[in-house]
């Protein structure tokens, strides 16, 4: 599933929403590419610490584990600096993902 942020100068991020297939294939690579140092940097250093725990056979398992959880820290990052859902089809996902809260309607009392 994909879907679109943007912010208030009107620039637009296509985000995906799930698995990320590509840090599965290409460890921290693609949070470089898309200038998510800290992410990329978080990746890097676990991969060469597990890795050298484990005499290089253990590198791969935090890119595993971050391809899981990838996506929703960035699309949270790029939340956080203050990027929002560009259409109700993506703010519907991240809601039923719990990326975002529900957001309610309440009526007024007597009504």
């Amino acid at each position: 599933m994909h879907g679109i942020l943007t912010n208030d100068a009107g620039v637009q991020k296509n985000v995906k929403i799930g698995f990320s297939w590509t840090t599965f294939f290409f460890g921290f690579f693609p949070a470089l590419f898309r200038g998510d140092l800290k992410w990329a940097a978080i990746m890097f250093i676990t991969a060469v610490a597990i890795g050298f725990l484990t005499m290089g056979f253990g590198a791969s398992i935090p890119g595993i584990i971050f391809s899981f959880i990838y996506n929703k820290l960035y699309i949270k990052d790029l939340l956080e600096k203050g990027y929002r859902p560009a259409n109700e089809q993506t703010k519907q996902e991240l809601e039923a993902r719990g990326i975002i809260a529900r957001t309610v309607s309440v009526e007024p009392k007597g009504a």
